[in-house]
């Protein structure tokens, strides 16, 4: 339970940056826009693991630094998603 709950929690504020790196590659917006999803997680996870880690500690603690973990992982991917460049498959030679 211990690692369930947190990654039921980073769940929605994952999803919500992954539907918006999507949505802004969509539209043809520029890398620092579809950039800015990930970097807010990454922010986010970072105050929450020195939260937990200096002021909760513990167990309670623990749960934080797992959160940020599960949150790292969908900022990467929602990195992943912004970089990645679309391919024109019309000019083969």
């Amino acid at each position: 339970m211990m690692l369930y709950g947190p990654l039921l929690v980073s769940l929605i504020p994952g999803i919500i940056a992954l539907t918006l790196t999507w949505w802004f590659s969509k539209k043809g917006f520029s890398l620092f826009i579809k950039m800015v999803p990930g970097c807010f997680l990454t922010i986010a996870a970072a105050i929450l693991f020195y939260n937990g880690f200096v002021n909760i500690r513990g167990f309670e603690g623990a749960a934080y630094g797992i959160l940020s973990f599960f949150l790292i992982i969908f900022a990467i991917i929602s990195f992943a998603m912004g970089v990645k460049v679309k391919e024109d498959l019309s000019s083969t030679r």
